[in-house]
């Protein structure tokens, strides 16, 4: 096997930018087995959550796979500190889906705002700890 070529994420990005579009503007979506087209919208938005962070994963680290290593992080303390500022940010955010925006908005939008902040910032502690009172000499 030869050297190894860039994985492709531009298609993912591409069909991410699509789903969410869809899912948050044009609300394109069939009513499906559960008979509830917003259940539809919200699976067509995960689903393109899903593939703008493989687009993101491939992009940033020029391989397939999911999980970032600490050891593929250039700068992993610079970057900790902003994941842990998304982390921040994702819960904020989903406080607001949550309490003012909740009328607006489905039902579980606040849940999975918080899921998503809260494995951000575990994701941050996990990095700080193993470059701080975990690190092996």
């Amino acid at each position: 096997m030869g050297g190894q070529s860039e994985p492709k994420w531009k298609p993912h990005a591409v069909a991410a930018v699509l789903l969410i579009l869809d899912a948050l503007v044009f609300g394109v979506a069939p009513s499906g087995p559960w008979d509830d087209s917003s259940f539809s919208r919200g699976v067509i938005g995960l689903v393109g959550a899903c593939l703008a962070y493989v687009a993101w994963y491939r992009r940033t680290f020029k391989r397939k796979g999911l999980v970032p290593w600490i050891d593929l992080w250039e700068k992993p303390e610079e970057s900790a500190r902003l994941v842990l500022y998304a982390s921040i940010g994702f819960l904020t955010i989903s406080w607001i889906a949550g309490n003012p925006m909740q009328p607006h908005l489905p039902d579980p939008t606040g849940l999975v705002l918080v899921l998503v902040g809260l494995l951000l910032g575990l994701q941050a502690v996990y990095v700080y700890l193993v470059i701080g009172p975990l690190k092996e000499e």
